[in-house]
């Protein structure tokens, strides 16, 4: 089932206004299903099963469509047969269902129902959303973007469930679009994200792509660009079954064919075959973790699970340093990545200093974006972007890196998850900056406000460990009494500062040899 890709895909004026009211619509219809014991994220997964077999049926019935959807969920097992269907013979027939379609390891159609269960114990609820709400709803005909903006504004509102731990697999998505926007992908690209989550990237860079791209493309390179040059990795099957019906939804893979979403931990192989030219991605913050991963400096003197990997330099359990080893070697030659990183990768000893020390050499690192606090949903992060280029070794053995540029947008910045959330317009200054040729950059540190500087590799390899955590601007509002922040601001970024302290302790006690009690861990 590929949804048909347009050559205009300007959205009409009233299109906004149409995916507004489905999320609206599909949100509100959640606090009834939350009364009956259900998290956000749970019933995002149960719209995702349905949702996708009303788009199969609608196809079916589609006169003008090319595909067989019979072929692709079986009559026993498709919408007719559960919406032909009420109270508790519908519930048994959609646990039947369920456990029919996942049986189909590999394919897009696998991936969404493996292990999937049925969440809506009360028939009467079940068949209210499939009678009111899924069935009445027409989800394939008419913009193919409306109908996946719809359910990507879904996971959006799913992401402010922070109860259930929903928010760590959503990047807002303004710093997603301003990512892909200064990556620019091209047609030709093959695009990876090691740990998607629900997608969004996969989805900005496809989106990209077709905006700027499509006129030029003949109709066999349009539809190429779903078949596998873009793909993600993600280790929850949940939320993998989330980012294969995003992926679906927006255009993005077909149902019957190979899984644009591979389920596992991505650090437990290296890549051998199968590298990318752009990588994009937000590996998940939080405490370290219990695999170490060994590098070719050997074994660790303390391990649990253990993963070999020869192609990382550094042996070390912080997961972040591991997924950043894991990017380095997953991108191809002349290839390009942008990553989110907490600071300590920044400074982190050890380890991380080896890492920093690779990634400058072997590596063109031309700029961090130091972010701001405030705009994940996980508390006490601190985090940049770092954005760099993989290079073939020079046989002078030079360093790849001359200059890195940083941009400081944390500084004298403000933000909340809701009184004050970030805009894509609050990143513009950051887009302009970047610009498309490194050497038209201009250093704006020396004037007032200026967030933009560029340090030579000659001053970063003298500093202590190699520390790239760069900043040379102050806040005005810890100078000036006039300026102080409201207090709730101010109380909010107490809260992020000891956690991301306590995260810290933490790592460096577990580095002792140090045990941690359960809860006592950070989130």
């Amino acid at each position: 089932m590929v949804a048909p890709v347009r050559d205009n895909i300007v959205l009409a004026p009233h299109a906004a206004a149409q995916t507004n009211s489905l999320v609206a619509k599909l949100w509100n219809y959640c606090n009834v299903l939350r009364d009956n014991g259900l998290s956000t994220i749970e019933y995002v997964e149960q719209l995702s099963y349905l949702l996708f077999l009303k788009m199969v049926d609608e196809l079916n019935d589609d006169p003008f469509s090319e595909e067989d959807a019979a072929e692709i969920v079986p009559k026993e097992y498709d919408w007719k047969s559960i919406a032909n269907k009420k109270g508790k013979a519908l519930e048994l027939h959609y646990r039947n269902v369920l456990d029919a379609l996942g049986t189909r390891p590999g394919t897009t159609l696998g991936t969404i129902f493996t292990k999937a269960q049925n969440r809506i114990t009360e028939p009467a609820l079940l068949e209210k959303l499939v009678v009111d709400l899924i069935g009445k709803q027409s989800w394939t005909v008419g913009d193919a973007d409306l109908k996946g903006d719809a359910y990507e504004g879904l996971l959006a509102k799913g992401a402010e469930d922070t109860k259930t731990g929903a928010g760590q697999y959503f990047t807002p998505r303004p710093l997603i679009d301003a990512i892909v926007e200064v990556m620019r992908p091209r047609p030709e690209d093959t695009i990876t994200d090691p740990a998607c989550g629900t997608g969004g990237f996969l989805i900005a860079a496809h989106s990209y792509i077709r905006k700027h791209h499509m006129k030029d493309l003949t109709r066999e390179q349009r539809l190429a660009l779903g078949q596998r040059k873009i793909w993600g990795n993600e280790l929850v099957p949940g939320t993998a079954r989330l980012a294969a019906m995003n992926l679906l939804l927006h255009g993005i893979g077909s149902s019957e064919g190979k899984s644009l979403i591979d389920i596992g931990d991505a650090l437990a192989r290296k890549p051998t075959n199968k590298h990318a030219s752009l990588v994009l991605a937000n590996p998940p913050f939080g405490k370290k973790s219990a695999i170490t991963v060994i590098g070719s400096e050997g074994k660790a003197e303390k391990e649990d699970i253990s993963y070999d990997r020869d192609d990382f330099r550094a042996t070390t359990t912080n997961k972040q340093l591991n997924f950043l080893q894991h990017i380095m070697s997953l991108t191809a030659i002349d290839g390009r990545a942008a990553v989110v990183l907490p600071d300590n990768v920044l400074f982190e000893g050890g380890a991380g200093e080896k890492i920093r020390r690779r990634l400058l050499d072997e590596f063109n690192l031309h700029t961090i974006l130091r972010l701001p606090t405030g705009i994940f949903y996980a508390g006490g992060v601190k985090a940049n972007v770092l954005f760099f280029e993989k290079k073939t070794p020079r046989a002078d053995g030079k360093p790849h890196t001359s200059k890195v540029w940083v941009y400081d947008l944390r500084t004298a910045k403000h933000f909340t998850l809701k009184q004050r959330p970030l805009t894509r317009a609050d990143l513009e200054d950051f887009v302009q900056a970047y610009g498309e040729n490194l050497s038209d950059r201009v250093d704006t540190s020396a004037e007032e406000g200026g967030r933009f500087k560029a340090y030579t590799y000659d001053e970063l390899i003298k500093r202590d460990k190699l520390n790239l955590d760069l900043t040379w601007m102050k806040d005005p509002a810890l100078e000036d009494a006039d300026s102080l922040l409201p207090p709730e601001v101010i109380a909010a970024e107490i809260v992020q500062d000891l956690q991301a302290a306590l995260s810290e302790f933490a790592a460096i006690a577990e580095a002792l040899g140090g045990e941690i009690p359960a809860d006592a861990e950070p989130e």
